[in-house]
């Protein structure tokens, strides 16, 4: 994988993976020795993803394998909407896991959270009103 695996900072090590959704793109870094904070774009991530349900998605990874309040987590994510953003966050917080600990890799991946969701808006064609609607036929 294209991932990094680790890096080191003075005395601070992390696990750093990608992930994405739609045209969302997250980077995420796992702190291992934390607190539970997780912050998206350098603010705190209730206030980013201001809605309950995109909260969960992020959170999803980290309490199917008991990790939910032990980690810190920073995330730099463009692109796409939040809906998408969310979802590519936690695909990153998925593979970042699965990096830290092998052995996460199978609950995760069970569970569907290391598969990139690569359906993507289709392009408007030539003729049409949009990828796939064609303008109303009229016999007169």
């Amino acid at each position: 994988m294209t991932d990094k695996i680790v890096a080191k900072t003075k005395e601070n090590k992390y696990f750093s993976a990608v992930g994405r959704r739609k045209s969302a793109i997250a980077q995420v870094r796992i702190f291992p020795k934390g607190t539970g904070n997780i912050e998206v774009n350098k603010k705190k991530f209730v206030d980013y993803f201001n809605e309950a349900l995109l909260q969960e998605k992020i959170n999803e990874p980290l309490k199917l394998v008991g990790l939910d309040g032990k980690l810190d987590i920073t995330v730099k994510v463009i692109g796409g909407g939040k809906t998408g953003q969310a979802e590519a966050v936690r695909h990153g917080i998925s593979r970042a896991l699965q990096i830290m600990d092998t052995e996460l890799r199978k609950t995760l991946k069970v569970a569907g959270f290391l598969k990139r969701d690569a359906r993507v808006k289709e392009r408007k064609k030539p003729g049409l009103r949009r990828a796939r609607r064609a303008p109303q036929w009229a016999k007169r």
